[in-house]
């Protein structure tokens, strides 16, 4: 499924990287722990934190996950949102929080 598809169904918040928003996401993954985003998670995947410093977006790059969500309406940092921006990853926000977003894209059909 398209980025852009859960944007629009999950009624997230765009805050950076929208020319990227057609990426395919081929999993979910969901830590605030970037020791285990980096050991764990896969290529493709949407990653659900509660971090909002910069180092999330290094990771995302590292990772090349299809985008990054922020839960609990926590609102990231302006160098965060700079360094999405020039690193042209999707960052998006959400006021669920990570227990019910992973929920509701798992009814989508997005898996771990």
């Amino acid at each position: 499924m398209k980025l852009k598809e859960i944007v629009e169904k999950l009624n997230l918040t765009i805050i950076a990287g929208k020319e990227k928003l057609e990426n395919e996401v081929t999993g979910g993954y969901a830590s605030d722990l970037l020791s285990d985003v980096i050991a764990n998670s896969k290529e493709g995947n949407l990653w659900l934190t509660l971090q909002t410093h910069q180092n999330i977006i290094a990771v995302a790059t590292l990772k090349e996950l299809a985008g990054i969500v922020i839960v609990n309406n926590r609102e990231p940092d302006e160098e965060t949102v700079r360094k999405a921006e020039q690193e042209k990853i999707p960052l998006l926000g959400s006021k669920l929080t990570a227990f019910e977003l992973a929920g509701k894209l798992y009814e989508l059909g997005i898996k771990g």
